[in-house]
């Protein structure tokens, strides 16, 4: 895992210390060491950038930019499955110095080209210079969990893993899209391929760019589709038979994912996914894994306890940390620095505490992120297979009156209900879906905070809507879970999780890898009946039967936690200072996109008692504070 900046410059102007600036702003990704590459034409400079974190072949032979005849490549990622390709590469004829799944993609796209990503299990961003052909390749893996940002403008291509390093270029031109940052406040993130800078971009997962710097045009190519395996007809199998081939599959995913030269650790939260990882892992092996809880019981947030059950059954080396309330609150300032694009999601803040703590003690962590996206486990899931049927029997003006009312109604006014966890924002979501009851509205209820009305009441331009992947029509006579899990994958999971993911663990230097985003897994799940993954009212219920065998159901079985934090309760507490000092005035007209006034009604309504607003203030704030950092 590294990161990796460059430029392609056909003005010429890019200097060496243009490409250093930016290489050296994403060293928190690889603080084992520095690389450069930079060859110029007549027609155009070209430089490439890298900084290592010393996960496979750490000796120089590992050092990046990395060259090989006429090719030069950057990486960030792992290719797991690179020993076999290596394999087959050598009886086709060619030799290596090392072992290095850097040195087999430079040998893989010689001997094949773009079909070469057909071959690779793993996560990855890079991008490859053909000298001789003048050519240049660049690729992002099938689920997006590494990032590749895009700028093109005037003759200026500039890639990087992290959007921080183009502020280092001497001419980069940062002008805020306003259709970003409404989206923002949709979704919590700027949804891709969209970036929240005009003329940047992010390369969509499963696509590659290849293209003559003779002719340089950016247009990407699909190679990969996840909607693909939802369209193909479901598997005629038993729950046995497709219970052991998804065992086979998981298990292969995990164990490529422990192949490294340093330290490796598990994140074990004690919930089904995580366990399943640690179980899959440690069942044939005699030395004990690295495991990693992390509880904030002050918070209420705190799975210990049942992760330590779990890792005592599967005898692994548990390390076990309690985290105080300030020392979460102490991160939240340096998030618009990792998170150098907008982003509201604020579990980053435990995910970026349980990262720090494995590092202490690995360079490498398997997560179980993805698991709710392949095997159903979300609680909106079951709100589509169990109540909307049931919702659509009630006449829509009828509907309509229901969410009328309960727009009149503080959700914190609610006995017992209003002390559920997350109950505020359900709520709000509920009042969307009862207005409309269509799949895409669903999907977009529970994905988006601030509707469009609101959007144009806080905003001083009117809404602008970005086309994303919720305008997908490329689904087939699908179900309404399918439509959800697809939805998702392609969402959800792109720009909430795995982008937090990626910025927590490597800010701190921590490779994260995720074996439940194999693509050999969800290629085969999407082809599975919905039954057996939702079953007898049980979400996740193939996943839940393979850990079934590993740990018993009466230890497994309690009520999901999500890995989230008060934030309602610190915005009015511990963070009130912070509130102030971002939502006022001032600081509302110097952004040049907002409605003081409008903000100032949603700040009074949550000080004083409207809790469901507090989610939609964080958003705000941690805009905000971004602009403050990044956006001037």
């Amino acid at each position: 895992m590294c990161g990796i900046a460059g430029f392609i410059d056909f003005n010429g102007a890019s200097s060496e210390q243009d490409l250093e600036d930016m290489t050296h702003a994403l060293e928190h990704r690889g603080p084992d060491g520095f690389g450069t590459f930079i060859q110029g034409t007549s027609e155009y400079k070209i430089g490439f950038g890298h900084r290592r974190l010393a996960i496979l072949e750490l000796s120089e032979l590992g050092k990046q930019p990395m060259s090989w005849n006429q090719y030069t490549i950057v990486f960030n990622g792992e290719i797991y499955n690179f020993s076999e390709i290596k394999n087959e590469l050598e009886k086709l004829g060619h030799s290596f110095l090392a072992e290095s799944d850097t040195e087999m993609i430079l040998h893989a796209y010689a001997e094949w080209g773009e079909k070469c990503l057909d071959r690779f299990i793993g996560m990855f961003s890079f991008v490859i210079y053909d000298s001789k052909s003048e050519e240049v390749f660049i690729a992002r893996d099938r689920a997006g969990v590494k990032p590749l940002f895009i700028y093109e403008k005037n003759g200026l291509f500039l890639f990087a893993s992290e959007l921080k390093a183009f502020h280092q270029h001497a001419d980069f031109e940062k002008k805020i899209s306003t259709q970003a940052v409404q989206a923002y406040l949709q979704y919590g993130s700027v949804p891709t391929p969209h970036c929240i800078f005009e003329n940047c971009s992010k390369l969509e997962p499963g696509h590659y760019i290849k293209t003559s710097l003779k002719d340089f045009k950016t247009d990407s190519t699909p190679y990969w589709n996840v909607y693909d395996y939802y369209n193909k007809p479901k598997l005629v199998i038993s729950p046995e038979d497709a219970k052991q081939e998804t065992e086979r599959i998981l298990k292969s995913a995990c164990e490529y994912r422990m192949v490294a030269d340093v330290p490796v650790g598990v994140f074990l939260s004690g919930g089904y996914d995580s366990t399943c990882v640690t179980a899959l892992l440690q069942k044939d092996r005699t030395e004990a894994l690295r495991t990693f809880t992390i509880s904030v019981p002050d918070i209420g947030l705190n799975e210990a306890p049942y992760a330590k059950e779990i890792a005592e059954r599967l005898q692994t080396n548990h390390t076990e940390t309690e985290c105080t309330a300030q020392d979460a609150i102490d991160l939240i300032a340096q998030l618009p620095y990792f998170y150098d694009e907008p982003f509201a999601d604020s579990s980053t803040i435990p995910t970026t505490l349980v990262s720090k703590i494995a590092k202490q003690d690995v360079t490498v962590a398997l997560s179980a992120d993805g698991g709710d996206e392949v095997f159903a486990g979300y609680n909106r899931y079951e709100l589509i297979l169990k109540y909307v049927e049931k919702l659509n029997k009630i006449p829509g003006f009828a509907r309509k009156s229901m969410a009328g009312v309960m727009d009149l109604v503080s959700a914190n006014s609610i006995p017992v209900l209003k002390n559920k966890y997350n109950f505020a924002q359900r709520y709000e979501k509920t009042k969307s879906i009862l207005r409309n009851t269509s799949d895409q509205n669903i999907m977009l209820s529970v994905s988006q905070l601030f509707t469009e009305d609101q959007i144009n009441s806080l905003c001083t331009k009117r809404f602008e809507k970005l086309s994303t992947y919720f305008d997908s029509k490329e689904l087939k006579n699908y179900s309404p879970l399918a439509f959800a899990q697809a939805m998702d994958y392609q969402t959800y999971l792109l720009d909430d999780i795995l982008q937090k993911v990626d910025r927590a663990s490597m800010s701190v230097s921590l490779e994260s890898r995720e074996p439940l985003l194999d693509h050999r897994l969800i290629e085969y799940v999407a082809q599975l009946p919905d039954e057996l993954k939702f079953r007898n009212g049980s979400k996740k219920w193939l996943l839940k039967e393979i850990v079934h065998d590993y740990i018993p159901k009466s230890v497994m079985d309690r009520p999901k936690m999500g890995f989230a934090i008060p934030i309602e309760s610190w915005l009015k507490n511990e963070l009130r200072d912070l509130l102030e000092t971002y939502l006022c005035e001032d600081k509302i007209n110097e952004t040049g996109f907002f409605n003081w006034k409008e903000i100032e009604k949603l700040k009074s309504g949550f000080l004083a008692g409207r809790k469901e607003f507090g989610v939609k203030i964080w958003y705000l704030l941690s805009y905000l504070m971004w602009f403050e950092k990044w956006g001037k």
